[in-house]
């Protein structure tokens, strides 16, 4: 009898010494990829057919810098642009505004009018790229932008493909770029999938993202947990707001995290994909693609290291691997020296090379879901569903994810996770490689990329520029437009549209929500 002391995940799933064929994981009898409820997978040959798209997220200091790097990803074989934006974007500020001092362009390229982000797709056909976004708040003045730009290059806006996150739940629970209180967030993320379905019916109006959940330091468990139950909340929205289940549910994707224990993300993603496909068949949906649970991934940023960074490759190529054999539609791979900066150009070639090798020289691709029938993978996939399980049914039970995160109850549970696993780092039941064992003295030598601090200046002065062209009245009956239709019940979409095609200003728009809705205490 075995005297070893007892392994658990990180999700606090106790794993046996050997699984057989006694345990209780089996996949069910015929279930085959692509058909209900999808735990095998969304496509019946997956990467066969189609690879994953192959994305590197990107975006620093100026709209034109961006571009030069977008232009560079794609030459290498980048087959779908992801876009970061600096933190006044994401908060609704435009550059010259006082609280945007220091942040411009640091962590995301810096967008104030249509004119950066003409400049930030400069010589980049917009129905030719499937094109990410990672903004929420903000997200539906960034949507009308991109449409605004596509329109100016005679695009087909019914042809766009892309994704906003445009989650904004797991902002107040996890993340922090929150600008509204919560219902007003809410109908604007209904405003965005009704005018979606008749403007942009190819777009995916949101990424329900349990990436940063996982990042403020939740478990693989929670992860899943608190992102299908934010999901449940914006369907029952959208429900409440009469539209159809079965059109809006095919165009929800979400976002998760990949992290080092390889079989339990594996088992993490095929449990995810089960649970919505049940949940949507509950909420009414009777067309399977609506039931379909469609995910982009990142591999895990809180967990790569300063000390020795070359180690974060290989972190990188097992995330890499658990995405793949967990099913996903679609990858971002951080760069090795993630932890000490933006991302250099030869990192995010090699981040982008670990998922090239892996697609073309593992031969993980070659057939759909090669885990399945593990007695450990499928006996995992059952434990993640029972303890996200669980949780969503403490969710339900407090009215659902709004109402959990105004109680604070999704956070406590994130802070709890976080503090239990630095815990076990500290004391060195947890191994990291580089920082609590196998630790070096040798000084690293890794180049780092800098961003310009005068960034900022040069935006103020593109932006005062700007409103010296402007008509001032034209703006505001645009501005004034947009409040009375935030004060009424018309979708904001049309007259945010409208704004951004005639030179307002990000941070003009935000405020003029902020009048009408306030910001969230």
């Amino acid at each position: 009898m075995s005297t070893d002391k007892p392994i658990y995940t990180d999700s606090g799933i106790e794993i046996k010494s050997v699984y057989l064929p006694s345990d209780p994981g089996h996949p069910p009898a015929g279930e085959k990829p692509g058909e209900y409820p999808f735990t095998r997978g969304v496509q019946p040959d997956m990467y066969r057919g189609k690879r994953w798209t192959m994305r590197q997220y990107a975006g620093f200091s100026t709209a034109e810098e961006s571009n030069k790097r977008y232009h560079y990803l794609l030459s290498q074989g980048v087959m779908g642009l992801s876009v970061a934006f600096d933190l006044p974007t994401q908060i609704g500020y435009d550059s010259d505004h006082p609280l945007s001092e220091g942040e411009v362009g640091k962590v995301g390229v810096a967008i104030d009018s249509i004119e950066d982000m003409q400049q930030l797709f400069e010589g980049i056909q917009l129905d030719k790229v499937s094109t990410s976004m990672t903004i929420n708040a903000t997200g539906f003045i960034l949507l009308a932008l991109y449409a605004a730009v596509a329109k100016r290059q005679g695009a087909d806006l019914r042809q766009l493909t892309g994704t906003i996150q445009n989650d904004i739940l797991k902002e107040y629970a996890a993340r922090g770029t929150y600008i509204y209180p919560t219902k007003p967030s809410m109908r604007i993320i209904t405003d965005i999938f009704e005018w979606c379905s008749a403007e942009i019916p190819k777009w995916n109006t949101i990424s329900i993202s349990g990436y940063h959940i996982r990042e403020a330091g939740s478990s693989a468990a929670q992860e899943i947990a608190f992102t299908l139950s934010n999901g449940k909340a914006y369907v029952k929205a959208a429900l409440e707001k009469g539209l159809d289940i079965n059109v809006f549910g095919k165009r929800l994707s979400f976002f998760f995290n990949a992290h080092n224990n390889l079989f339990e993300e594996a088992a993490k993603f095929r449990a995810a994909r089960r649970m919505w496909a049940r949940m949507m068949k509950e909420m009414g949906a009777t067309d399977p693609k609506a039931m379909m649970l469609r995910f982009h991934t990142q591999t895990g940023g809180s967990t790569l290291t300063a000390q020795q960074p070359l180690n974060n490759i290989s972190r990188v190529t097992i995330q890499t691997l658990a995405a793949v054999l967990g099913g996903t539609q679609s990858l971002h791979t951080n760069g090795y020296d993630e932890a000490l900066s933006l991302p250099t150009e030869e990192a995010a070639r090699i981040a982008l090379r670990t998922q090239q090798i892996v697609a073309f020289e593992s031969g993980v691709a070659d057939t759909a879901d090669p885990l399945a029938g593990s007695y450990y993978v499928e006996t995992l996939t059952d434990e993640m569903e029972r303890k996200a399980r669980e949780l969503m049914d403490k969710i339900e039970d407090m009215g659902g994810s709004v109402n959990a995160i105004e109680q604070g109850f999704i956070q406590e549970e994130i802070a709890k996770s976080a503090y239990a696993y630095q815990q076990k780092i500290e004391t060195g039941e947890k191994i990291i490689i580089g920082v609590n064992k196998f630790t070096s003295d040798q000084p690293e030598h890794v180049p780092v990329f800098r961003v310009d601090d005068t960034i900022r200046q040069a935006q103020t002065e593109k932006l005062n520029a700007l409103k010296r062209r402007r008509d001032p009245a034209r703006i505001d009956n645009l501005l004034q437009a947009l409040n009375d239709a935030a004060s009424g019940d018309d979708n904001i979409m049309p007259a945010v549209v409208a704004a951004v095609e005639n030179y307002c200003t990000l941070g003009e728009i935000a405020d003029t929500l902020r009048e009408v809705y306030g910001e969230y205490k």
